[in-house]
């Protein structure tokens, strides 16, 4: 369990394929704190540590992951959001977060406001998954409200300090992000049905 407030920012030093998975070494400032079968969000994808070495660990995604995410898309020197999970009794500044990718979605348009940067995502499946205004919604590991909100897409604003401390400040339009709705809206939908 996550909250979706960024730690660090990793880099992809390399990717190691091994039958249908990747092997990813990243390399963060996260690291040397981690411990092996330690699972830790990349880009909100919880993936399990294998191995440590110095400042880089390594993590492996299997087929269903990457069928399901954007981690196809990564290349050397791409950089990543990193979030360790929950520890009981600590505040909970963000939202549940599972690190369960539940879809994809494609960066549509950038908008600067002047002090703020307003972020349009599309995505395809309506079906499964709504948002709401002033909803949570995880981007690439990171916990943020959604500000307008319509079947198939939305638009998040990020303040300053997050647009520096994530990942979010690499993306450019037609960038495909990984998205995880907010738990209870899910569990709505379900317990509806």
């Amino acid at each position: 369990m996550f909250t979706g407030i960024i730690e660090s920012i990793g880099i992809i030093e390399s990717i190691a394929i091994e039958g249908t998975n990747k092997i990813f070494r990243v390399k963060s400032e996260l690291s040397h704190t981690l411990k092996i079968d330690q699972s830790v969000a990349h880009d909100g994808v919880c993936l399990t540590i294998t191995k440590i070495e110095k400042d880089s660990h390594w993590v492996t995604a299997i087929v269903e992951t990457l069928s399901k995410t954007a981690l196809n898309t990564w290349a050397v020197g791409h950089a990543i959001n990193l979030e360790r999970c929950l520890k009981l009794g600590d505040r909970l500044d963000g939202h549940w977060v599972q690190g369960h990718i539940d879809t994809t979605g494609i960066c549509q348009k950038i908008t600067d406001e002047n002090g703020s940067w307003k972020f349009d995502i599309e995505f395809h499946d309506t079906t499964n998954f709504r948002t709401v205004p002033k909803g949570s919604i995880t981007l690439n590991g990171t916990s943020l409200t959604v500000v307008d909100s319509e079947a198939g897409k939305f638009s998040v604003a990020i303040i300053p300090y997050t647009y520096e401390n994530t990942s979010i400040k690499h993306l450019k339009i037609g960038d495909l992000v990984n998205l995880e709705f907010d738990i209870i809206g899910k569990w709505v939908k379900e317990w509806m049905k």
